[in-house]
Protein backbone atom coordinates (compact mmCIF):
# COMPACT_ATOMS: atom_id res chain seq x y z
CA UNK A 1 0.00 0.00 0.00
CA UNK A 2 2.73 2.40 0.93
CA UNK A 3 4.70 1.69 -2.56
CA UNK A 4 1.15 2.37 -4.30
CA UNK A 5 1.07 6.15 -2.19
CA UNK A 6 4.47 6.59 -3.05
CA UNK A 7 4.21 6.56 -6.61
CA UNK A 8 0.61 8.26 -7.28
CA UNK A 9 2.66 11.41 -4.54
CA UNK A 10 6.16 11.23 -7.55
CA UNK A 11 3.58 10.85 -10.24
CA UNK A 12 1.69 14.19 -9.22
CA UNK A 13 4.83 16.10 -8.37
CA UNK A 14 6.00 15.23 -11.82
CA UNK A 15 2.20 16.87 -13.66
CA UNK A 16 2.88 19.26 -11.87
CA UNK A 17 6.35 20.05 -12.25
CA UNK A 18 5.56 19.86 -15.69
CA UNK A 19 2.77 21.98 -16.15
CA UNK A 20 4.48 24.52 -14.32
CA UNK A 21 7.74 24.87 -16.33
CA UNK A 22 4.64 24.98 -19.02
CA UNK A 23 3.60 27.75 -17.53
CA UNK A 24 6.76 29.17 -16.91
CA UNK A 25 7.66 28.92 -20.82
CA UNK A 26 4.41 30.85 -22.17
CA UNK A 27 4.81 33.55 -19.15
CA UNK A 28 8.61 34.56 -20.38
CA UNK A 29 7.15 34.01 -24.31
CA UNK A 30 4.30 36.65 -23.78
CA UNK A 31 7.00 38.93 -22.11
CA UNK A 32 9.27 39.02 -24.61
CA UNK A 33 6.72 39.62 -27.11
CA UNK A 34 5.00 42.34 -24.80
CA UNK A 35 8.59 43.80 -24.73
CA UNK A 36 9.21 43.74 -28.34
CA UNK A 37 5.90 45.49 -29.03
CA UNK A 38 6.52 48.18 -26.55
CA UNK A 39 9.40 49.25 -28.68
CA UNK A 40 12.42 50.50 -27.98
CA UNK A 41 11.97 53.95 -26.68
CA UNK A 42 9.87 51.93 -23.92
CA UNK A 43 13.16 49.74 -23.38
CA UNK A 44 15.03 52.91 -23.19
CA UNK A 45 13.07 54.40 -20.69
CA UNK A 46 13.08 51.51 -18.68
CA UNK A 47 16.91 51.48 -18.83
CA UNK A 48 16.89 54.94 -17.57
CA UNK A 49 14.54 53.99 -14.50
CA UNK A 50 17.27 51.52 -13.87
CA UNK A 51 20.16 53.59 -14.12
CA UNK A 52 18.66 56.76 -12.34
CA UNK A 53 16.73 54.80 -9.70
CA UNK A 54 13.92 56.60 -9.80
CA UNK A 55 10.61 56.15 -12.20
CA UNK A 56 9.49 58.36 -14.79
CA UNK A 57 5.96 58.93 -12.68
CA UNK A 58 7.93 59.37 -9.13
CA UNK A 59 10.16 62.01 -11.11
CA UNK A 60 6.63 63.09 -12.37
CA UNK A 61 5.73 63.20 -8.49
CA UNK A 62 8.18 65.01 -7.34
CA UNK A 63 8.51 67.72 -9.71
CA UNK A 64 4.70 68.27 -9.56
CA UNK A 65 4.10 68.24 -13.35
CA UNK A 66 1.66 65.97 -15.13
CA UNK A 67 3.04 66.26 -18.30
CA UNK A 68 6.75 66.45 -19.67
CA UNK A 69 7.30 70.07 -20.98
CA UNK A 70 11.17 71.66 -20.53
CA UNK A 71 9.31 74.63 -19.22
CA UNK A 72 6.54 73.21 -16.38
CA UNK A 73 9.74 71.06 -15.17
CA UNK A 74 12.59 73.91 -15.11
CA UNK A 75 10.19 76.17 -13.37
CA UNK A 76 9.03 73.89 -10.44
CA UNK A 77 12.52 72.63 -10.33
CA UNK A 78 14.39 75.89 -9.64
CA UNK A 79 11.19 76.86 -7.00
CA UNK A 80 11.51 73.06 -5.30
CA UNK A 81 15.56 73.39 -5.10
CA UNK A 82 15.47 77.12 -3.82
CA UNK A 83 12.81 76.42 -1.17
CA UNK A 84 14.65 72.68 -0.10
CA UNK A 85 17.68 75.04 -0.03
CA UNK A 86 19.64 74.20 3.71
CA UNK A 87 20.42 77.68 4.06
CA UNK A 88 16.93 78.73 4.72
CA UNK A 89 15.80 75.58 6.68
CA UNK A 90 15.40 73.14 3.68
CA UNK A 91 16.49 69.38 3.54
CA UNK A 92 20.02 68.41 1.62
CA UNK A 93 17.67 64.71 1.07
CA UNK A 94 14.70 66.19 -0.72
CA UNK A 95 16.75 69.04 -2.37
CA UNK A 96 18.75 66.10 -4.21
CA UNK A 97 15.55 64.49 -4.90
CA UNK A 98 14.66 66.99 -6.70
CA UNK A 99 17.72 67.45 -8.57
CA UNK A 100 17.33 63.72 -9.47
CA UNK A 101 13.63 64.03 -10.24
CA UNK A 102 14.82 66.60 -12.88
CA UNK A 103 17.59 64.67 -14.34
CA UNK A 104 15.30 61.50 -14.84
CA UNK A 105 12.59 63.99 -16.73
CA UNK A 106 15.28 65.67 -18.80
CA UNK A 107 16.73 61.55 -19.83
CA UNK A 108 12.77 60.61 -20.77
CA UNK A 109 12.27 64.17 -22.86
CA UNK A 110 15.78 62.97 -24.53
CA UNK A 111 14.49 60.00 -25.20
CA UNK A 112 11.18 61.07 -26.46
CA UNK A 113 12.03 63.86 -29.03
CA UNK A 114 13.17 61.09 -31.47
CA UNK A 115 10.22 59.22 -31.16
CA UNK A 116 8.05 62.66 -31.98
CA UNK A 117 10.70 63.31 -35.13
CA UNK A 118 9.60 59.72 -36.15
CA UNK A 119 5.94 60.71 -35.80
CA UNK A 120 5.96 63.51 -37.53
CA UNK A 121 7.93 62.37 -40.60
CA UNK A 122 5.09 59.32 -41.09
CA UNK A 123 2.33 61.71 -40.84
Amino acid sequence: MAKYLAQIVVMGVQVVGRAFARALRQEYAASQAAAQARGRSDQQSAAATSITGMSLQEAQQILNVSTLSPEEIQKNYEHLFKVNDKSVGGSFYVQSKVVRAKERLEEELTIQKPKEKQHNTET
